[in-house]
């Protein structure tokens, strides 16, 4: 048996490159300070992007990526936690306003917005973006007895 070689390891890329700090080089060299905030609530889940203006997606969450499951990932707790996270990784990459545009039924869509203003940031303006059907499906045919 050898003798065991022991690699020394430097501190300067330690932490550095780890969480959160991956996103200050990339998105702080773009320059985006203002964002599109893609708010999804269905029953069941919470899921909001944040996009550039050309509709790119920068950085997204929902309440399943953060632990929740089963009914809590529908609950407007967890919309707000997803919020907060998408909140702090949007600070670290410099976005300081933010136009929202909402989508979908769930009880997560208000506190998902609530939470991204107590967070600081400005928000322009709120579009809905739910469909909404202007006919709604075929009929079933009439039943033959």
């Amino acid at each position: 048996m050898g003798k065991k070689r022991i690699i020394q390891k430097s501190d300067s890329s330690g932490e550095a490159g780890k969480g959160f700090g991956a996103f200050r080089p990339r998105l702080s060299k773009k320059g985006i300070t203002e964002a599109i905030a893609c708010v999804f609530s269905t029953y069941n889940n919470t899921i909001i992007s944040l996009t550039d203006r050309n509709g790119d997606v920068i950085m997204s969450s929902s309440a399943g990526s953060l632990g929740f499951s089963g009914a809590k990932k529908g609950t407007p707790y967890a919309a707000t936690k997803v919020a907060e996270f998408i909140a702090e990784k949007a600070k670290m990459a410099g976005i300081k306003s933010l136009k929202a545009m909402v989508k979908g039924v769930g009880a997560g869509r208000d506190a998902a917005l609530r939470a991204l203003v107590a967070k600081g940031f400005e928000i322009e303006s709120i579009r809905d973006v739910t469909p909404i059907p202007h006919n709604g499906p075929k009929p079933s045919k009439p039943r033959r007895v």
